[in-house]
């Protein structure tokens, strides 16, 4: 099947077998160069290649990634104030490794210049790799053949590496190869939008550089931030008689040469293997350094390039059996649900000690900070598919929790506060009512280590880090927090997940998950009491978290019986949505907080997060009652919103406006539905794919500790089947209109896993799948309406 968007946008092709792995881009797309870079980004975790084209040139913009690896530079404020940062941490690329040109017969390939006869990328899901093939006839008629293959290497670390092949189309060509190692290229500005980064302008001052024959190493340092980047390149090459080889080498720039001419049938091909690492200056030596990626490099080479494409595959292979969603009926989102994974699975690592930024390494937007997103929507999803991974990003936040206490300590709280922004640990958020007061971050890090180990019974995680995250973040809710003369708990001036409101008094989101967090941080100490007790816990503090739990404040208007986002939001002025036009979105774009604040109109998904992260502690009818109020207030002005509306939808009965809101959620990048793909993928909203389908179509719910399932698809999927790993088991989930199917696929007899269907209690045994009809789905009566213009397109069908 072939579609194309409504906006003319190029196809996306998904026929199901071999293509619903493959994304496909052709032509020059010189109108969205930097989309696709995004789209054809590579990664492991540790290293991020954006899908550049391999001469360099036209490119939207370039990135080479290192988790971690940033500059800082200074926040000036027009008037400063007390605990505002003062520095903000900002991604900045490594020496560009993927880079080989190209000049045919003394003119440069650039596929804006001469004739493009064709050109294909192809993104390979399965074997995680890009391909590329052009035909391109130069201004002065030669013509050749490209091929190219790019590979970030999800094994080796360090490893990243791209094969790239000549060939003349017609007669003989002379042509000049040359494979670069670039550090400080330029990067351009974006700064007509708050979302975009602020691009710091030669961070790298070069320390070391060394060639011998066709390998090298340059070795740069960051200013401000201490950070020392060694990369280095080894190379294979190809070539018929008569073509020579040379080098050169700058302080930012490693350059191999071929220089010959190529006959008609000849083939001229070079493999560059390139290594990556940094370290903190002061615990590094530049030799060292070069050392270990000089040794990686060439370990790659002799092991040659066929056997890094078998070990990808190979890796791949092995967290697809976990991470694919199958999708029957809409061959379009199928493909898009594979992307979404597959950028999931390559934007962390199992052996590391780095997290996920929002962005992944994928692009520099958000300044490559860490946010809520990884805790509240990437998490969630890594626990169930490559818990590994998750577990390692949980333990970077322990890693950074001295510097959560000082933050703590410095805004007058106890306990820890952890970074709106940040990706050195530090707060770089220089807007704190949307960063400081958006405490309920704290809270989204201990729902993720209470779900992580209660996926993977994982007591060694809980004994230790896990049980100091929740301590500590307990112990911030618990200061914050104040008896009111009600007898409630409440946490006032907080920001919840909805940025077009601020500073308010219980939201709903923010008192649920802390009371979560405080009953988790008790129930974990009463498990470790020794190892609590090493944290200075005892049985008051203990007391007091629960006494707090039981007592935080949920505003509900009775009146229009709903829960209000915050006390008093049902009561504010409504937002003129009739005298808002389509180019008036997103809003912070067009209208002053001021008026933001004070009105009823939701950027994303906040009491809606809260009954999905929640769900025990709503009713039916008042999620029922809560998705029709808040679906006409929310716009949808965040890539972060879709998802969870979708599950809510589902969950209630809308399963037309919930498909629609998934298929926006997983088309986020594909299509570009924001204009922002170009700084980078929004992982949040890929991880919102999946979560749309296995918590809003599958049903799952999880909050209890338990695995719950009260499936329903809609009319567009005739089948779903998904994977969960629970305790060290891979759990296999089929729905079809009929029934619901549950199997453990790897385990023997001997092996069950408990699961509740729509509240019956299974015991799953390997080799013994279990079956049920699929329940009823409740009648919800009209769907609501969204804002006007603000309603997903209809793919669902009506």
């Amino acid at each position: 099947m072939h579609t194309t968007a409504t906006d003319g946008r190029p196809e996306v092709t998904a026929s199901g077998g071999a293509e619903s792995w493959r994304i496909r881009r052709t032509g020059a797309d010189l109108d969205r160069l930097a989309e696709t870079e995004s789209v054809f980004a590579l990664g492991n975790g540790w290293i991020g290649w954006r899908g550049t084209l391999d001469e360099g040139t036209p490119c939207g913009m370039p990135g080479s990634y290192l988790n971690g690896f940033h500059e800082r530079r200074r926040l000036d404020y027009p008037e400063d104030g007390y605990a505002f940062p003062q520095f903000s941490d900002t991604v900045v690329s490594a020496p560009n490794a993927a880079l080989i040109r190209l000049w045919v017969d003394g003119e440069p390939l650039d596929v804006r210049t001469g004739t493009l006869r064709s050109q294909e990328r192809t993104l390979d899901l399965r074997a995680g790799v890009l391909r590329r093939e052009t035909e391109w006839i130069s201004p002065s008629g030669g013509g050749v053949r490209i091929r190219s293959t790019r590979l970030v290497s999800l094994p080796r670390r360090p490893v990243a590496a791209v094969r790239y092949e000549v060939e003349p189309l017609d007669g003989p060509v002379e042509v000049r190869v040359c494979s670069d190692l670039l550090a400080n290229e330029r990067v351009p500005e974006r700064s007509d939008d708050p979302r975009a980064a602020d691009v710091v302008t030669d961070p790298l001052t070069a320390e070391t550089r060394r060639a011998a024959g066709l390998d090298g190493v340059l070795v740069h340092r960051t200013d401000r931030s201490a950070q020392r980047v060694a990369v280095a390149v080894a190379h294979l090459v190809d070539t018929p008689p008569g073509v020579t080889a040379d080098g050169d080498c700058t302080p930012d720039r490693l350059r191999v040469t071929l220089t010959g001419r190529l006959a008609r049938g000849e083939r001229l091909r070079v493999t560059k293997f390139a290594a990556y690492e940094c370290a903190p200056v002061d615990g590094t030596l530049p030799d060292d350094l070069a050392d270990l990626v000089v040794a990686e490099a060439a370990a790659a080479r002799t092991d040659g390039f066929d056997t890094l494409l078998a070990a990808q595959r190979t890796a791949l292979d092995a967290l697809w059996r976990s991470a694919d969603v199958e999708l029957d009926g809409d061959p379009e989102l199928q493909l898009a649900v594979r992307f979404a994974m597959f950028h999931l699975l390559q934007a962390g690592r199992p052996d590391g000690d780095r997290t996920i930024p929002a962005k992944g390494l994928t692009g520099n937007g958000y300044d490559g900070h860490v946010l809520w997103d990884t805790e509240a929507y990437v998490l969630p999803v890594l626990t169930y598919v490559a818990p590994e991974v998750a577990r390692s990003a949980l333990r970077w936040r322990h890693a950074h929790l001295p510097e959560a206490r000082e933050r703590a300590a410095e805004l007058r709280l106890a306990g820890a506060t952890f970074p709106w922004r940040t990706i050195g640990g530090r707060e770089c958020s220089g807007y704190w009512p949307a960063g400081t007061a958006g405490l309920h971050l704290n809270a989204d890090i201990a729902d993720a280590v209470l779900r992580h180990v209660a996926a993977t019974g994982d007591a060694e995680l809980l004994a230790g880090p896990g049980l100091e995250l929740l301590v500590e973040t307990a112990r911030l809710w618990h200061r914050y927090g104040h008896r009111g003369d009600d007898g409630a708990f409440h946490l006032h001036g907080v920001t919840g997940p909805d940025e077009y409101s601020a500073l308010v008094d219980d939201n709903v989101f923010t008192n649920l998950m802390a009371r979560r967090n405080l009953r988790g941080a008790a129930d974990a100490a009463e498990r470790h009491p020794d190892r609590a007790a090493r944290l200075g816990v005892d049985r008051a503090e203990v007391a007091g978290w629960r006494d707090a739990a039981d007592a935080m404040a949920v505003p509900y208007d009775r009146g229009r019986r709903v829960h209000q986002q915050s006390a008093g939001f049902t009561e504010r002025p409504e937002w003129d949505f009739a005298n808002t036009g389509k180019d008036d979105y997103p809003l912070l774009l067009h209208y002053p907080y001021l008026e933001l604040y004070r009105r009823q109109v939701v950027k994303q998904a906040d009491l809606v997060l809260a009954m999905l992260r929640c769900p025990g502690e709503f009713t039916a009818d008042e999620k029922a009652r809560n998705v029709a109020y808040y679906q006409p207030r929310t716009v949808r002005d965040s890539s972060l919103s879709a998802a969870p509306q979708a599950v809510l939808a589902a969950e209630v009965g809308h399963l037309d406006l919930a498909y629609d809101l998934f298929a926006e959620s997983v088309l986020r990048d594909l299509a570009d539905l924001g204009d922002k793909t170009a700084d980078g993928l929004h992982l949040a909203s890929l991880a919102g794919a999946w979560l749309a389908l296995v918590q809003g179509f599958g049903g799952l719910r999880d909050d209890r500790g338990v695995l719950a399932f009260d499936p329903r698809l809609p009319r567009r999927i005739d089948r779903l089947a998904f994977h969960l790993r629970w305790h060290g088991q891979r759990l296999r989930v089929t729905l079809t209109r009929d029934e619901a199917r549950y199997e453990l696929p790897d385990a023997g007899p001997e092996s069950t896993v408990e699961v509740w269907h729509h509240g019956e209690r299974l015991s799953v045994a390997g080799g013994a799948p279990v079956t049920r009809p699929m329940p009823p789905v409740p009648d919800p009566g009209p769907e609501p309406p969204c804002p006007p213009g603000r309603r997903p397109p209809r793919r669902a069908g009506g």
